[in-house]
């Protein structure tokens, strides 16, 4: 694969993609695929919709009343970048950490490291040291933005890891916040050149094994995916108010609140949090008309009574897990919604298998949007036919590249990325799921690796060893059960339970802590002494009824 010269002076990107060989094939095969050699996506996703809709349009909305104008997030974004250069000496190819919830300095923030030439490595708010430091060892940030109420952790990892990354936070009283220092600016910022495959965005994944992998991808690909799934299969207007629950660390949400509103030149309504009951609330006040959100959600407001609460929506999408069949029913039978399903991941930022409106077929997933193929792949990786199971491979223009991993030739295999799912395709050339191929567990939307929280829970006094699977949940679709031989002397009663429960959740993020804790004698293991997961899960199955 040849690149295009590149606009970084600072070249360990590049200089950490994996070898060409062993890069996914890609394919632009529509006009709107074809991009300039040279473009600078923070650009592509302001500039011109502040050009052409005029700078009072607006951009950004929270539930407190709070609104950005596109007008105003161009100034603060450009305001950011400077501070970024001028203040704090970033060159370009130089990678920025940002942490925070969603809120509009959070876009600005992420739009000025863009247009600075900066690479935005984007967390959640809810990790912990263990999880955000080995994100920091692998991408070398210079600077980290961070939400003043979200400051401990990035110092505890500062002063193990990086003693160099300077560090600013915002949204607070200090002198030094990053609000402050751009409002002394002038809000004159010229982009910087950047190559169209030049690196935008790290994006930190966990694999099985809780070792963070980092999604690498380029300025054209922000746009490329808003060139199939936004433009194809999401088509937002003008008019739309665009609300999502996932974070903007997550790449469903950062395509939905920043990439595809932006570029339609809708206006994003950003919540912190928002339990489903609030959120259906939040959509009836607020107006909004886009709604993305996981299954876990759509289904708690319809077992709730609070349908009715999403009869403004004109579109309604649902990613992170497959979409109950009964859920998908009962929106569309009470208020005339059909939600819009689909199957993406990190690794080609956002989602390539969905179908909206006449379209859409109860139960499947979808067909490949335009710009993408896919195959249901044999063990042997020969293309299977309509009705037999296998591994879901994909070809798009965006693909897998891991940042210096060996891993990378476990996802991509004959230039096909295999996403570690199982389907079919029927005669239609529709996709079904069928499950997970690998041991990651799949809770409310969230990818949860199990290894990563027998380690935390490990950790606990109390704890000889464990071993975690996912259980089937009517609410969440599965959840962590964690099972736990205690150490002699110790209590499996369900006070130590909650105890080994907020260990957990004192190491991991929340949504990570095992809500189920089954305290047994031994593990099983083969005769090697290799763990067997498989036997736990078929406990749980058969307890749960499951087959």
């Amino acid at each position: 694969m040849t690149l295009s010269p590149s606009g970084f002076s600072d070249g360990f990107a590049r200089d950490h993609l994996p070898p060409a060989e062993r890069w996914p094939v890609l394919e632009f095969t529509t006009e709107l695929l074809h991009h300039p050699e040279r473009l600078n996506a923070a650009v592509e996703l302001l500039d011109r919709q502040a050009a052409e809709l005029g700078p009072d349009r607006p951009a950004l909305r929270t539930p407190g009343g709070e609104t950005w104008t596109y007008g105003e997030l161009l100034r603060r974004s450009c305001q950011v970048a400077q501070v970024l250069t001028e203040d704090l000496g970033l060159v370009p190819g130089n990678r920025v950490l940002l942490r925070s919830p969603n809120n509009p300095w959070t876009v600005a923030a992420w739009l000025g490291v863009l247009r600075a030439g900066g690479i935005a490595v984007t967390t959640m708010a809810a990790l912990r040291a263990r999880e955000l430091g080995p994100i920091v060892e692998k991408t070398r940030p210079a600077i980290a933005l961070v939400d003043h109420r979200f400051l401990d952790v990035v110092h505890e990892v500062r002063a193990s890891a990086a003693p160099e990354m300077a560090v600013v936070a915002y949204g607070g009283d200090g002198e030094d916040d990053l609000t402050r220092r751009a409002a002394a600016k002038s809000g004159g910022f010229t982009a910087v050149d950047t190559a169209a495959d030049d690196v935008a965005l790290f994006g930190p994944t966990s694999g099985t094994t809780g070792t963070p992998k980092i999604t690498v991808h380029f300025h054209r690909d922000l746009l490329s995916i808003d060139n199939t799934f936004g433009k194809c299969t999401l088509r937002l207007v003008p008019d739309d108010l665009v609300a999502c629950t996932a974070p903007l660390a997550f790449t469903f949400g950062l395509g939905m609140l920043v990439v595809f509103t932006l570029r339609a030149g809708a206006c994003a309504l950003l919540t912190e949090s928002a339990t489903p009951a609030e959120l259906a609330r939040l959509v009836a006040d607020h107006g909004v008309t886009v709604l993305a959100t996981a299954p876990t959600a759509y289904r708690q407001i319809a077992k709730s009574g609070l349908v009715h609460r999403l009869s403004g929506l004109r579109r309604a999408v649902s990613a992170g897990e497959h979409i109950p069949r009964e859920v998908w029913e009962r929106l569309r039978d009470e208020i005339g919604l059909r939600v819009v399903d689909g199957i993406g991941a990190t690794e080609l930022l956002h989602i390539f298998i969905s179908a909206s409106g006449d379209e859409i077929r109860p139960g499947a997933t979808g067909r490949p949007v335009p710009g993408f193929r896919a195959a249901v792949l044999g063990p042997d990786g020969e293309e299977l036919g309509p009705g037999e199971e296998g591994r879901l491979a994909v070809i798009g223009p965006v693909g897998c590249r891991y940042l210096d991993d060996d891993r990378q030739a476990d996802y991509v295999v004959n230039g096909w990325n295999l996403t570690g799912d199982t389907f079919t395709r029927d005669e239609d050339g529709y996709f079904w799921y069928r499950a997970r191929s690998d041991n990651m567990i799949v809770s409310a939307g969230y990818n949860i690796a199990g290894p990563e929280v027998e380690a935390a829970v490990d950790t606990h006094p109390d704890v000889l060893e464990s071993a975690v699977v996912a259980a089937p949940d009517p609410e969440r679709g599965s959840v962590v059960c964690a099972f736990v031989v205690l150490r002699e002397g110790a209590t499996g009663d369900p006070a130590t339970a909650r105890k080994i429960q907020d260990h957990v959740k004192q190491q991991l993020a929340p949504y990570k802590y095992p809500r189920r804790i089954r305290f047994v004698d031994a593990l099983p293991r083969n005769p090697s002494g290799k763990l067997q997961h498989f036997k736990l899960r078929r406990i749980v199955a058969q307890e749960e009824g499951t087959p």
